[in-house]
């Protein structure tokens, strides 16, 4: 997989790339990143990106000239273009999942007051991270980056994410490690008992606890068992 990233601000994409899983991946030959810095594409002798807004009003707008620059060179070489943008899709387990299928990202990253509204014409999806908004792109990108590289094959082990938060639509169960017990706080008995499928059984009754009291909103959207209806009534749950 490779991924291209857009920004004014390249040092502060290109150092996270580089470290822990981020930088295994790259070692491993499994993931390529490229950081382009948008003032290559500049206008003038100062590489102007940005100018007033039309109609009046506060800060600046990245203007059109320089992110065509840098985004149709990647377009014409197959990647599909993100923009980071807190009007975009909002990023959930699924979509990092379809955006790893994807063998080539490249990732837009705002600055000021946002984009030229003509820079959505060349773009393939518009991604959001949250409902806030942040002083630039960069680190919603770093998120995405995250989240998806994760999920290419060959970065990490498969079974360490297939039961994490969201993979099967339910918050994580608890995880415990040495020592056994600790401040007076002892790991749950089964976990010591070596029965593979009573571990199972209370690691799903575990994640459908977490997910009924923190995140009920979710439990409209998992496949549930005559079991977990039954488990979840016992807790208050009537849906």
């Amino acid at each position: 997989m490779r991924i291209d990233v857009v920004t004014i601000f390249p040092d502060l994409v290109a150092g996270p790339l580089g470290t822990s899983i981020m930088g295994r991946a790259v070692e491993s030959g499994a993931v390529e990143f490229a950081v382009h810095d948008l003032r290559e594409h500049g206008i003038g002798r100062h590489r102007s990106v940005d100018d007033e807004p039309y109609g009046g009003g506060a800060g600046m707008v990245m203007r059109p000239e320089p992110l065509f620059g840098a985004v149709e060179p990647l377009r014409a070489a197959g990647a599909h273009v993100v923009l980071m943008d807190p009007a975009g899709e909002r990023l959930d387990d699924a979509l990092a999942r379809e955006l790893a299928e994807r063998p080539h990202l490249a990732l837009l990253c705002g600055r000021y007051e946002g984009y030229d509204d003509r820079i959505r014409s060349v773009v393939d999806q518009e991604v959001s991270i949250g409902d806030y908004v942040l002083t630039g792109g960069e680190l919603p990108a770093l998120v995405v980056i995250d989240a998806v590289v994760r999920l290419v094959p060959g970065v990490i082990q498969e079974a360490s994410h297939r039961g994490d938060s969201f993979a099967s639509g339910l918050l994580e169960y608890p995880q415990y490690t040495r020592p056994e017990t600790y401040r007076d706080l002892s790991v749950p008995p089964v976990l010591l008992s070596g029965h593979h499928g009573e571990v199972d059984a209370w690691r799903r009754r575990e994640a459908l606890r977490r997910t009924y009291e923190r995140r009920p909103d979710l439990l409209d959207h998992v496949e549930l068992d005559e079991a977990d209806r039954t488990f979840l009534r016992s807790l208050g749950f009537d849906g």
